[in-house]
């Protein structure tokens, strides 16, 4: 099961793919996990990145498709993987695509969880609070004026690959904005269907 999450930040897909980890035994794979890791190895496309990260560069498109092509190959990704917060971009959409065609690979789902913007922000500050009170630490884009810049840049740059997706009839919409084992059960449907 090749599993992709979209959504703006908050949307809840951190919460569903650590429950769809646990039902399926499939990682998650998050890129910015994926290349401290590579760094850390010291892999080919590691050193590539590290390059670039000790430049004060952006990593590249082409660097971070190199560092999924690495991680998918890797045992606990034989059965599959849920990538969350990649694709960003619709040239990194396009790119996964070739590497994933390269491989004899498709995407067996794309699920988007479609909420409701404006609401959001409360989202954000009440589980900042639930952190608070439970003696967690609070996530650092859970501050309301971080978590604000990163919906602006999800919304500038990545909310157009959905459409790329839906084209091409790969997407489900879920009702992201429904309690959380409604989402979960709509998630399972979308799944088995």
């Amino acid at each position: 099961m090749r599993l992709i999450f979209l959504g703006p930040p908050g949307a809840g897909k951190g919460t569903q793919a650590t429950r769809i980890v646990a039902k399926h035994g499939i990682p998650q794979l998050s890129t910015g996990d994926m290349l401290r890791a590579a760094v850390a190895a010291g892999t080919p496309v590691g050193l590539k990145a590290k390059a670039v990260m000790d430049a004060g560069g952006l990593v590249s498109d082409e660097i971070v498709i190199g560092i999924v092509a690495d991680r998918i190959e890797e045992a606990d990704a034989k059965k599959g993987f849920i990538l969350d917060g990649f694709p960003r971009t619709l040239a990194q959409a396009e790119a996964l695509d070739s590497m994933l065609a390269g491989k004899g690979l498709k995407l067996d789902k794309v699920l988007e969880l479609r909420v409701d913007q404006s609401k959001l922000v409360d989202r954000i500050v009440r589980r900042a609070e639930e952190a608070k009170a439970a003696g967690q630490p609070v996530r650092k884009d859970d501050d309301p004026e971080v978590f604000k810049t990163r919906l602006e840049a999800y919304n500038r740059d990545t909310a157009i690959v959905a459409p790329y997706y839906e084209k091409r009839g790969q997407l489900t919409p879920i009702d992201g904005m429904q309690p959380i084992e409604q989402v979960a059960s709509a998630i399972d449907q979308a799944l088995a269907g």
